[in-house]
C-alpha cells in the first residue's frame, strides 16, 4: 500500500482519496490524505480534506494539527476557522469555542454563497457565540455593580455601550459626515442632556411652539415642501423613494442662513425659540431651523449629515404612536415636548409607522467641545471655500 500510494502523483491521490470517502472507508482515505499532504505540504485543500477526514475518525489532535497547517497557510481561511470552532465545541470547551465562531463569523462570505451544511453551521456558530456574548455581558454587569453608583447616567450609558461593542453584540458607529470633517470630534450618539442648560427652557415653549405649527398645518400643506430636493440626473441612492416626494415636507425658517421674515413673523414663539439657543453660523450655509413633517407609513432610510463640527437638535411637537429614531446603535421614541441633540454625522434613521401625521422641530448648534476660535476659523474656511468654488450645498442634512 505504502508503495502504491507514495508511487501516485498528488492528482491521483486526491482522486483515490475522493473514491474512499464516497464508499465511507475512512482509513484508506486518511493513508492517502496522508500521502499527499506530504507531497504537497504546501496545498491548503488537502490539510482542509485531511482535518475532515480525522474528525470523522474521531482523531481530534490530528485534525486540530491538520487544520494549524491549513491556517499557517491562509490565517484567514473560513472553512478551517469553522471548523477549529466546531472541534473545540465537541471538545466540550464553549468559551473557547463562541471565540473561535466569532473570529470565523468575521472571515464568513455571503449565506447565499455557502452549501446548506456550512450555511447551517454558521448558524449554530452564530447563535453559540451571542449567547456566550450575552452571559459574559451579564457577568461583566454584575462585577459592574461595585462602580456602577459612582457613575452620572450619561456615563453609565456610554458604559454599557463599550460592554456591548465589546461583545460585538452592538455594531460600533462612528462619525462620517459627507462633507466637513472637523478633526477630534468624538462619535457620541446622543449628547447628555446636561451639557446644554438651555434645552429645558426650548422644551417649555413646546406648548406655543406646537400651537404656531397647528395653525400652519390648518392652513394646509402651502409651504411645506419636499425636503429631499435633487436633480432627476443626479445619484439618487437612497433617496429616490422620498424625492421630491411630499411624503416627507419641511417648513424653513432659514433660506441659505437667513432669517425668511415672513416666516418668523408668522411663528414668533419659534423663532424666539432659535435665539435663545447657540445656532452654527456659516455664512450661506447655518443656522437652519425647521419643521419636519412625516406622513404615515413613511420610513427616512438611514443617511449621515454634511459636518461634525455642529449637531442637531429635535423637539418632539407632534407624535403619533409607532414612530421612533435610531442613530447608530441606540433607537428611542419621541416623546411630544421633549427635546434630545444628536450627531447627525452617525447613521440614523426615522420612521412613522402610524395612520397620522409626525411633526418635529428640528434645528443645528455648533458642537459645544469646540471653542469660540475654532468655530471662528470654522466659518472662515468654509465661507473661503464658498466664495472661491460658488457651491452652497444645504447645511440641513
Amino acid at each position: 500500500m505504502e508503495r502504491t500510494t507514495s508511487a501516485r502523483t498528488s492528482a491521483e491521490l486526491e482522486q483515490a482519496a475522493g473514491r474512499a470517502l464516497q464508499a465511507g472507508d475512512f482509513a484508506t482515505a486518511r493513508g492517502l490524505l496522508d500521502a499527499w499532504v506530504r507531497q504537497e505540504p504546501g496545498n491548503l485543500g488537502a490539510w482542509l480534506r485531511r482535518a475532515a477526514v480525522c474528525r470523522q475518525q474521531g482523531d481530534t489532535a490530528q485534525a486540530f494539527e491538520s487544520l494549524s497547517s491549513a491556517l499557517k497557510i491562509d490565517p484567514r481561511c473560513f472553512p478551517a476557522l469553522l471548523m477549529v470552532a466546531t472541534l473545540l465545541e465537541r471538545e466540550g470547551d464553549l468559551p473557547a469555542a463562541a471565540r473561535q465562531y466569532d473570529i470565523a463569523i468575521a472571515q464568513a462570505p455571503p449565506d447565499d454563497r455557502l452549501d446548506a451544511a456550512t450555511r447551517a453551521a454558521l448558524e449554530h456558530g452564530r447563535q453559540l457565540a451571542a449567547k456566550h456574548a450575552r452571559e459574559l455581558r451579564d457577568f461583566i454587569h454584575a462585577e459592574l455593580d461595585v462602580v456602577r453608583g459612582e457613575c452620572t447616567a450619561s456615563e453609565q450609558r456610554r458604559v454599557e455601550t463599550f460592554v456591548d461593542t465589546t461583545l460585538r453584540l452592538r455594531k460600533r458607529y462612528v462619525q462620517e459626515p459627507m462633507e466637513y470633517c472637523y478633526p477630534g470630534m468624538p462619535s457620541i450618539e446622543f449628547y447628555d442632556r446636561a451639557m446644554f442648560p438651555w434645552i429645558a427652557e426650548l422644551e417649555a415653549a413646546t406648548p406655543d411652539i406646537r400651537r404656531e405649527l397647528l395653525s400652519l398645518l390648518a392652513e394646509g400643506a402651502e409651504g411645506f415642501s419636499p425636503y429631499v430636493n435633487y436633480a432627476e440626473h443626479m445619484p439618487l441612492d437612497q433617496w429616490r423613494e422620498l424625492n421630491r416626494s411630499p411624503r416627507w415636507t419641511a417648513w424653513h425658517f432659514y433660506e441659505r442662513a437667513e432669517p425668511i421674515a415672513e416666516r418668523w413673523a408668522r411663528a414668533p414663539a419659534t423663532a424666539a425659540a432659535f435665539s435663545r439657543i447657540p445656532q452654527a453660523k456659516v455664512p450661506l450655509r447655518s443656522p437652519t431651523a425647521l419643521f419636519s413633517a412625516l406622513r404615515p407609513k413613511t420610513r427616512i432610510p438611514a443617511h449621515t449629515g454634511i459636518a461634525n463640527f455642529r449637531l442637531l437638535v429635535h423637539l418632539a411637537l407632534v407624535i403619533p404612536p409607532g414612530c421612533g429614531f435610531r442613530v447608530g446603535g441606540e433607537k428611542r421614541s419621541w416623546s411630544e415636548g421633549e427635546a434630545w441633540i444628536f450627531d447627525d454625522t452617525i447613521e440614523h434613521e426615522a420612521w412613522n409607522d402610524s395612520d397620522e401625521l409626525r411633526v418635529i422641530l428640528i434645528c443645528d448648534i455648533w458642537s459645544p467641545l469646540l471653542s469660540p476660535a475654532e468655530r471662528e476659523a470654522i466659518t472662515a474656511v468654509i465661507r473661503a471655500r464658498d466664495a472661491y468654488t460658488g457651491i452652497v450645498p444645504r447645511m440641513d442634512g
